[in-house]
């Protein structure tokens, strides 16, 4: 413990030297300094926010939309990613061929080819093959897809969706539980019992729960095909699309290999005693392989959720106004580049440590369950 507090003590003094060090020859060069400028007007819209933003707000509001731009691709990426990186690596080990030699050949197309270029790649297939916003390819009549971006009905602003929502988030939750349970029993009798149909169920019923609460609301806002543009309902812009896209199917391909991976590491003798009690490959993958192969995926996984989360800074070379994007025109304005640099540093860090102490959590609590 002394050593330890003898080491933090001299980082302090470290960063603090560096930091002294720093100011003072920005002062003698003229160089303003300090974060009092996070105050001030911006002066300079952002074309795509979470939250409403005006120009005249100041720059501290918009390094929060930049922020914000950066967690909304940061957790739908991971989401995706997680989704699509399983299914491909439990398909490397189909039976079928074809599906088999798909799951190969995306791996080695996508994990091989650096992320800006698939970026870059993605954004010219956006602004080239797709058709101007007054052709927009519809599907259903309610979903356009253009150079514009992609369009798709959504619930009206109101107190009655809002009912919805929270009645399908405490859906999840008695999902969780009732899965929870389902487990509990099936590793204490062997009986496994339902462990999608009815969570699916509780989420579907308690959001109508919340709908009749709520009023029953039946008003949504409908995009709709106009003579030089699609209007209304919600809107995604290309650029959030080709960084989501191109981050995703980038990730994705390496997360494949990890679950691969993780896989591999499961002994022959467990699927050969699974199928000796009689369960299916179906069932032995979900109830036997990859239980026991979580305690491998997981670290390898946490790392490729953070590079998704670090590698979403290239977003400003499609011109998504991430935070990194918000911070360079901050820069160019206020001149104020070291403080910048360091909130964008802050920024990851703190999204970066988030996700790792949650990955850990959930290794730890997968690691007691499985004792």
């Amino acid at each position: 413990m002394l050593f330890q507090l003898l080491a933090l003590i001299m980082v302090a003094l470290a960063i603090g030297f560096l930091s002294h060090n720093t100011q003072v020859n920005m002062a003698a060069r003229g160089i303003p300094s300090g974060f009092d400028f996070l105050g001030a007007p911006a002066g300079f819209d952002i074309g795509e926010t979470v939250i409403p933003y005006d120009p005249s707000q100041n720059y501290a509001v918009a390094i929060g939309v930049g922020v914000l731009n950066t967690l909304k691709v940061a957790i739908l990426g991971i989401v995706f990613t997680t989704l699509i990186g399983v299914a491909i690596g439990v398909g490397r080990f189909s039976r079928n061929g074809l599906l088999r030699g798909l799951c190969y050949g995306y791996v080695e197309l996508f994990r091989n080819i650096p992320v800006l270029l698939q970026l870059l790649m993605w954004y010219l297939f956006m602004l080239e093959v797709l058709p101007p916003s007054n052709e927009a390819w519809n599907a259903f009549d309610g979903f356009f897809l253009s150079k514009s971006g992609f369009s798709m009905p959504w619930p009206s602003a109101g107190v009655g969706w809002s009912w919805v929502l929270l009645g399908a988030m405490a859906g999840l939750v008695a999902a969780a539980v009732w899965r929870r349970r389902m487990l509990s029993r099936f590793e204490r009798t062997g009986q496994e019992g339902d462990r999608l149909w009815a969570p699916l169920a509780l989420v579907l019923v308690l959001a109508v729960v919340g709908w009749l609460l709520g009023g029953m609301p039946t008003q949504w806002d409908l995009p709709e095909q106009l003579v030089f543009m699609v209007d209304g309902g919600a809107a995604a812009t290309p650029e959030f699309l080709t960084v989501l896209i191109g981050l995703v199917t980038y990730t994705a391909a390496f997360v494949a290999e990890v679950v691969r991976g993780g896989i591999q590491s499961v002994s022959r003798g467990q699927t050969e005693a699974a199928s000796a009690l009689g369960l299916n490959p179906k069932h032995t993958m979900r109830l036997v392989v990859l239980p026991q192969a979580m305690r491998v995926i997981i670290p390898p996984l946490t790392n490729q959720y953070l590079n998704l989360t670090k590698n979403s800074s290239l977003a400003v070379a499609v011109g998504y106004p991430d935070v990194v994007s918000v911070a360079n025109t901050t820069i160019n304005q206020s001149g104020r580049a070291v403080e910048c640099i360091a909130i964008i540093m802050l920024v990851y860090l703190t999204t970066s440590l988030s996700t790792s102490v949650f990955m850990n959590w959930y290794n730890a609590r997968s690691a007691i369950k499985e004792r």
